[in-house]
């Protein structure tokens, strides 16, 4: 399986060796997610399946029928926490919205087939749930950064009614993907597959770009920091291009200012134009 490295596609997509800071930069968001958590209560660790990792932490809005957020955190699918990122829920959880942050197994421990599956897992324990909660779930938006925001891709093209035939088509009710990964062929020839291990079937069927989206009518935000390499605008104009053909409102968005890892603190921005956004999508 292993592929020559082509350092063009290194240099687009290997954020940590882009951004020497980033280890300062996880520590801030272990520190601010950690004294949400502290002040928001909600559920923690809450099984939505049935290996260890398959958890997430829900943060009720605190009223009645609120809209559903549920987060995927990054990490090229093999590394960080939920525990890293509780910090994006709150600017959320302030506007009203309930939010769930969701961890999965990490690669090489699991392949990145079993990520997607125990992703529609979460999703459809949180609609199943939903309403024990408070929340609608007609109103369930996911989001993710960078592998997140491939996964987000990946349920927005998840055929809910062959999972659960009580499963509404449009059971994701939009879609929030910040710096996302959409065609996965490129990250073969970097030093990324070391531990995810795609072949090209593997990138091919774990792809959103050539994918259909499940539920047309459920839009798509795709959201870049404009800092950010040529490689990740290129994922997200691209996946813009092919959805819209495919009838999806699939809106593309620049981070003024923001580079990869920067991005997704917009989301925890009550300023944001990214977050003004999400919240206006979900309704």
């Amino acid at each position: 399986m292993a592929t020559a490295i082509a350092p063009e596609l290194e240099r687009h997509y290997n954020v940590r060796a882009a951004i020497p800071e980033h280890p300062a930069i996880f520590t801030a968001w272990k520190t601010r997610s950690e004294a949400f958590r502290a002040a928001a209560g909600g559920g923690l660790d809450i099984a939505y399946g049935p290996s260890e990792a398959e958890t997430l932490d829900l943060f009720p809005a605190g009223r009645p029928r609120a809209p559903l957020h549920m987060f995927i955190h990054g990490g090229y699918w093999q590394a960080l926490d939920k525990s890293d990122s509780s910090f994006v829920a709150e600017a959320l959880v302030d506007a009203g919205v309930t939010v769930a942050v969701v961890n999965y197994g990490l690669c090489p421990t699991v392949a990145l087939d079993d990520i997607v599956t125990q992703m529609r897992r979460a999703v459809l324990w949180l609609w199943r749930h939903a309403i024990e909660y408070g929340a609608d779930p007609g109103r369930l938006q996911v989001s993710g950064h960078s592998a997140g925001g491939h996964l987000v891709g990946m349920l927005m093209a998840t055929d809910w009614t062959r999972l659960d035939a009580s499963a509404p088509c449009d059971l994701v009710h939009s879609g929030v993907a910040i710096s996302g990964l959409f065609d996965l062929d490129p990250l073969r020839h970097t030093t990324i597959n070391d531990k995810v291990g795609m072949d090209a079937a593997a990138a091919r069927r774990n792809s959103p770009l050539f994918l259909d989206p499940a539920a047309p009518a459920s839009p798509l935000l795709l959201a870049v920091g404009s800092l950010e390499s040529q490689g990740f605008h290129r994922q997200s104009d691209a996946m813009a291009a092919a959805w819209e053909k495919k009838g999806v409102a699939a809106e593309r968005m620049e981070l003024t200012g923001c580079h990869h890892l920067s991005a997704v603190e917009a989301l925890a921005d009550p300023d944001s134009p990214l977050l003004r956004r999400t919240l206006a999508l979900i309704g």
